[in-house]
């Protein structure tokens, strides 16, 4: 059978950690036989509704991203659940990335996965 390397997932009512399981195993083609971790197949994922995600436990309210400008003094901080009221396509993104491995390949990873946070962006 071939596989033409598009993938549709809807977030709706997922679990944040077990959606970007799945994501990033499809991006790296873990479920192909010709799967070589040396390896960047074109797997193109597209995450639709990421806006209705659940998370899990008391992470809304405790986990912290953070981010630096590079100047003195520039260390941001931003609430999981703000950031989701705010763009909830960066924190699906954020969880994703943060399950890919750490080598040249994670940015032709990244650049495979489309997150959109409704249906309807998705279709202009």
């Amino acid at each position: 059978m071939k596989d033409n390397g598009q993938h549709v997932l809807d977030a709706r009512g997922m679990v944040l950690g077990r959606l970007a399981v799945t994501v990033a195993g499809l991006l790296r083609g873990k479920y192909k036989a010709s799967y070589a971790h040396n390896a960047a197949p074109h797997n193109a994922v597209t995450v639709l509704n990421c806006e209705h995600v659940r998370i899990s436990g008391s992470k809304a309210v405790g986990k912290v991203y953070y981010r630096h400008s590079g100047h003195p003094g520039g260390l941001r901080r931003t609430k999981l659940h703000d950031l989701m009221l705010r763009s909830p396509a960066t924190v699906l993104r954020a969880a994703v990335h943060g399950m890919l491995p750490r080598n040249r390949l994670r940015d032709r990873f990244m650049s495979m996965l489309m997150v959109h946070a409704n249906e309807g962006a998705a279709r202009r």
